[in-house]
C-alpha cells in the first residue's frame, strides 16, 4: 500500500512540474512572439528622420622640418 501511494504521489508531482514546465514555455514564446511583433511593425511603420551628415577633412600627417632660417611647420 505504501509503494501504491509512493507511485500516486511521485506521478501527482511529475505532472505538476511538466505543467509548471509547460506553462513557462508557453508564456515565454508568447512573450517572445509578442516583442518581435511589435518590434517588426515599429520597423515598418517608423518614418525615416532626416539626420545630418557631418564632413570631416582627411587628417593628414603633420610635417615639421628645419630649412636653416626658421622651423616650418606643415598642417
Amino acid at each position: 500500500m505504501q509503494t501504491l501511494r509512493l507511485f500516486a504521489l511521485a506521478a501527482v508531482g511529475i505532472a505538476a512540474l511538466t505543467a509548471a514546465a509547460f506553462l513557462t514555455f508557453s508564456l515565454t514564446v508568447v512573450a517572445g512572439l509578442m516583442m518581435t511583433a511589435a518590434l517588426g511593425w515599429r520597423a515598418l511603420t517608423m518614418k525615416a528622420k532626416p539626420m545630418p551628415v557631418y564632413a570631416r577633412a582627411e587628417k593628414k600627417p603633420v610635417r615639421v622640418w628645419n630649412d636653416g632660417r626658421g622651423t616650418i611647420i606643415d598642417m
